[in-house]
């Protein structure tokens, strides 16, 4: 009867070692899950944000206005077009 008490012990001890150990990994994954979904969250609000930011940077009058200032180009006039003839020999 002593063994089989002890055997039992024994078993219940280990049971309650896995059931420790068990929970402290499901802890521990449920804070990494919960990091995850965080870092999710955030990556989506950095998302839209820069969505935002390249739409108004897309406008087309601040694209008329870096052709401008930054290249130099400027709108066509007949004064400056050249045209190209086919089939004129010179």
């Amino acid at each position: 009867m002593t063994r089989l008490n002890l055997v039992l012990l024994l078993a219940v001890m280990a049971s309650a070692l896995y059931l420790v150990r068990i929970q402290y990994e499901s802890r521990s994954l449920f804070v990494e899950v919960d990091r995850a979904v965080a870092l999710t969250h955030k990556l989506e609000i950095e998302n839209e944000r820069l969505q935002v930011e390249k739409r108004a940077q897309a406008t087309p009058l601040r694209i008329e206005k870096l052709a401008k200032d930054q290249l130099k180009m400027r709108t066509s006039t007949p004064a400056i077009t050249q045209y190209v003839t086919v089939g004129a020999a010179p």
